[in-house]
């Protein structure tokens, strides 16, 4: 059956109208794109025939692969390939946001060349993909002079999921000190309370940085 012959409703498009991309499967979104199909296979029957065959490799596709697929013209094989390229990247940008000690140590240049100890907050979505950055404290990082209510007001009002801390020291040894403990251990535990996850804390010199959560040091 031809798609122009079934119902209104039920045609790949007409749905995405009405419904939206997530509540269509996956061939229909295919055929949205392929628009038609070939002499005796519909545009549906066509999009689950490339799907079968190529799914597991979308994001490599070349045209001359699609070009094996009987009936599938230059044309169309070039507007597959160039979608999935385009989903490919940005599926791959978005990976690169998601935060890494070596990431966030590269990120913050500016606190590690520093005279003064300066303590951040990197406050993460779901995803721990950063939402908000807020300096918490300049000065002496002292475990009495840091109130969770500094770290945790921020988190509330982004509807953050998580937060990592970092802070640097000026001397360029990043080994904790005492205090960096206790301030860690202290917003761990307010975050269990809180429901917001502390993940890392990040100590960071010029050119060094040690992260609580590679050493083990975070509890979850």
């Amino acid at each position: 059956m031809k798609i122009k012959d079934t119902p209104k409703v039920d045609r790949p498009q007409e749905k995405l109208y009405k419904y939206g991309p997530k509540k269509l499967k996956d061939a229909e979104l295919l055929a949205i794109i392929l628009r038609t199909g070939t002499k005796g296979e519909n545009v549906i029957e066509l999009s689950k025939k490339i799907i079968r065959k190529f799914a597991k490799r979308f994001g490599d596709l070349s045209v001359e692969d699609l070009r094996g697929i009987k009936g599938l013209g230059k044309t169309k094989a070039a507007q597959l390939v160039a979608a999935f390229e385009l989903a490919d990247r940005y599926r791959t940008k978005e990976k690169s946001q998601i935060l890494s000690p070596k990431a966030i140590f590269e990120s913050v240049v500016d606190i590690r060349k520093s005279k003064r100890e300066q303590l951040i907050a990197l406050y993460l979505d779901t995803r721990n993909r950063e939402i908000q950055r807020e300096i918490i404290s300049i000065g002496t990082i002292n475990a009495n002079l840091i109130h969770p209510r500094e770290v945790f007001e921020p988190a509330v009002k982004n509807l953050a999921a998580s937060i990592i801390i970092v802070h640097n020291h000026p001397s360029e040894d990043t080994e904790p000190s005492k205090d960096d403990l206790a301030i860690t251990d202290q917003l761990v535990r307010a975050g269990k309370i809180m429901g917001i996850e502390i993940i890392d804390h990040i100590i960071v010199s010029e050119s060094e940085y040690y992260s609580f959560a590679d050493h083990g040091k975070i509890s979850s």
